[in-house]
């Protein structure tokens, strides 16, 4: 094999572990741990008879929603809020994460869009919904004359995540990492105070409805914190399933009746 057959074998490799989420290297050579020398324990020292009691540290439990609630409460804008989150270190995928996803489009929108978390390019972007998922969703909202570049709050689109940060391989985030965002996001829809939320996917519903099931849950307006809110599809989900697509169009028809009621 040449050098140039293997620069693309060994890049073609690269890219793999890239998309499964292997981007850190941890050494520069294997370490062959069976041929590291076995340290042996100190001796015990017995203390003396009238010695005091040594003080063991007491072990201190993280209030990671607790943390999460309090920073949310704070801030009074989206700059804020925004900042808050950045700064939140309770939820590990930051570390793995490139970039912080916050939000896309109009702030001032009447209609709010929730996600679940950011595949590979909203990672490299920094924002929500720029893949093949984002681009079917802009065809998707341009049916009916929306779209999130659109200045005039009546026909804008406001698009966050219910996690800003990309979990590693796109899985779909736990229990715990949802509950620990979840005060973020509660926030974040009363400070954007749209007048309709659109939930996309299941990661949202379980977030925002307490349930899953987007299969079920999907055309039915249900009202989260005060607010009209519709359950449709994630458009990940159309790509892998294009007959779905139906569905999703009669969701968007209700969605735009909706908005001229």
């Amino acid at each position: 094999m040449d050098s140039a057959q293997t620069y693309w074998r060994d890049r073609a490799l690269l890219e793999w572990q890239v998309e499964l989420g292997a981007t850190e290297a941890i050494l520069d050579a294997p370490l062959d741990r069976y041929a590291l020398e076995t340290v042996k324990p100190a001796p015990k020292v017995a203390a003396p008879a009238n010695a005091p009691s040594p003080t063991l540290p007491v072990p201190v439990e993280t209030d990671a929603v607790g943390d999460a609630t309090r920073a949310a409460e704070s801030a009074g804008d989206l700059p804020a809020l925004a900042a808050a989150m950045q700064a939140y270190d309770h939820c590990e995928l930051k570390k793995g994460a490139r970039s912080f996803v916050f939000s896309d489009g109009n702030p001032a929108a009447r209609v709010m869009i929730v996600g679940e978390a950011p595949g590979r390019e909203e990672d490299r972007a920094g924002k929500p919904f720029v893949g093949r998922a984002g681009q079917l969703l802009d065809r998707m909202l341009a049916a009916i004359d929306l779209g999130r570049a659109h200045e005039d709050p009546a026909r804008a689109v406001y698009i966050t995540n219910v996690l800003p940060w990309r979990p590693p391989s796109n899985r779909t985030p736990d229990a715990e990492e949802i509950a620990m965002m979840l005060p973020f996001l509660r926030r974040h829809i009363a400070l954007a105070d749209p007048d309709l939320v659109v939930v996309m996917g299941n990661t949202p519903c379980q977030a925002l409805l307490g349930r899953a099931g987007i299969t079920r849950l999907r055309g039915q307006w249900v009202e989260v914190l005060g607010k009209p809110c519709l359950p449709m599809f994630h458009p990940a989900y159309l790509l892998r399933n294009p007959i779905a697509k139906r569905e999703a169009w009669a969701d968007l028809l209700d969605l735009n009746a909706r908005l001229k009621a």
